[in-house]
């Protein structure tokens, strides 16, 4: 389609330096001059606070509260432990003349310190108040002040954990994009339809929706799955359902707009189906209600995903043939993978000749069953996605409205990978600009 469109991992091109990369060479400088103002310099220059400050910068302020929090949390209990263990260590000059000891006491720390993790219930913290007690537990031999030693690796923290929550208060000046609506699949997100985005996708995606970002959802199922879905999101721009066969407003529930299935094409596979003797379902819109008809016997494939499925509130399963054929938005088949493909290849003639496209989805939770999907020509993402850019330009006056997708190559994969898709979102709607807003012409 016309417009922009957001770089694929395919093509790849130099990332843009972001406000967590800038804002974390910040905090580690302010970092060093601190120490460099109280005359440190050279091997003397404390290195807790600049780690410190590296580890805590996170994208959000609040991520990087609970970064500091756990930070200081273990350096705490590492640091106890470690005094503790220098204090004995002194006092007990056998230590000192026979190491092995000591290095005996020591893996005794390492367990005081990651059981002591446990117990106050943060086991994230285990690793780090080990590091630090080993870091501390190993300078046994120079140390002629423990106190001073562990106090100092607080200190760092405390130092290092203070810069990098005042250095990520500060936003770096962006230029909005306010000219563009973004286009994102709910499949590159979620690992599933009944599946939740996950919370650190959804609170970026929030946090763009408050901003003021136009960010579209396209989903191939109907909007039951999107009620699960987005029900925590704040979307601000119609969302794309049924895999382009509509435009639907999730903020009143409402269909906006929907491509059926031409009526004389709709009796014409009807009747195909039925010579076949093949069981299919009848998904329709009717008063802004998803309506499911079921026609002829359902294969155990068939009834172990209609079993599930219309336990949904917000989708209505019935038996008969009482649709009226002007609301048939697409048919659908459930079998195995290799009937589906069978079936898909004996009404190949009938598909071209009625302007019809069909989609093959693998069945969650069904490992070798597949859903044959059939649609009218007119039902794709492309053409939803440029009926909603006509809508929206009409809307809002503004002409100058761009589409930009934001798509992964591979689906959804991680987690990880899905906050990475939003993070690249929020790059490319409001990149750091140290020039002033763009003026619009």
């Amino acid at each position: 389609m016309n417009g922009k469109a957001a770089p694929e991992k395919s093509a790849w091109r130099p990332p843009r330096i972001g406000q967590r990369i800038v804002k974390t060479a910040v905090a580690v400088f302010i970092c060093v001059l601190i120490y460099h103002l109280f005359g440190y310099s050279g091997r003397d220059m404390p290195t807790e606070s600049c780690i410190t400050a590296i580890i805590c910068m996170q994208p959000y302020v609040q991520g990087t509260r609970a970064f500091a929090f756990n930070r200081f949390a273990g350096t705490l209990i590492g640091a106890g432990w470690g005094l503790l263990f220098l204090l004995l260590v002194l006092s007990v000059p056998v230590l000192h003349q026979f190491p092995l000891f000591a290095y005996v006491l020591m893996g005794f720390g390492v367990l005081a310190a990651l059981y002591t993790s446990l117990l106050v219930r943060k086991p994230d913290i285990s690793c780090l108040s080990a590091i630090v007690f080993a870091c501390i537990a190993l300078a046994f031999r120079e140390a002629d002040s423990p106190v001073r030693l562990a106090l100092g690796r607080i200190v760092g923290v405390l130092i290092g954990t203070a810069v990098a929550i005042a250095v990520n208060i500060f936003r770096l000046p962006r230029r909005k994009n306010d000219d563009a609506v973004f286009f994102i699949r709910t499949k590159d997100i979620v690992p599933d339809r009944f599946s939740q985005i996950p919370p650190a996708a959804l609170f970026r995606l929030n946090y763009l929706f408050n901003d003021g970002a136009k960010i579209c959802l396209i989903s191939e199922h109907a909007p039951a799955f999107f009620n699960l879905q987005v029900s925590a999101t704040k979307v601000n721009v119609p969302l794309i359902v049924m895999d382009g066969a509509a435009l639907y407003d999730a903020s009143e529930n409402v269909f906006l707009e929907q491509q059926t299935i031409d009526a004389v094409a709709s009796a014409r596979f009807r009747e195909r189906m039925e010579a076949m003797e093949l069981g299919y379902f009848i998904y329709t819109i009717h008063k802004n209600k998803t309506c499911i008809f079921r026609r002829g016997e359902m294969t155990p494939e068939e009834k172990a995903v209609y079993d599930r499925m219309k336990r949904s509130p917000y989708r209505s399963y019935l038996d008969g043939d009482i649709c009226a054929p002007e609301e048939i938005v697409y048919f659908k088949l459930i079998a195995a993978d290799e009937r589906i493909a069978k079936i898909r290849t004996a009404i190949a003639d009938l598909i071209e000749s009625c302007g019809l496209r069909t989609a093959v989805r693998p069945q969650p939770s069904s490992p070798g069953v597949s859903g044959l999907y059939i649609y009218s020509g007119e039902a794709t993402v492309a053409k939803a996605e440029a009926r909603l850019m006509a809508k929206l330009r009409a809307e809002t006056g503004n002409e100058a409205l761009e589409p930009v997708e934001v798509f992964s190559t591979a689906g959804f994969r991680s987690e990880d990978e899905a906050v990475q898709l939003t993070h690249r979102l929020e790059n490319i709607y409001a990149p750091v600009c140290f020039f002033g807003r763009k003026k619009k012409a």
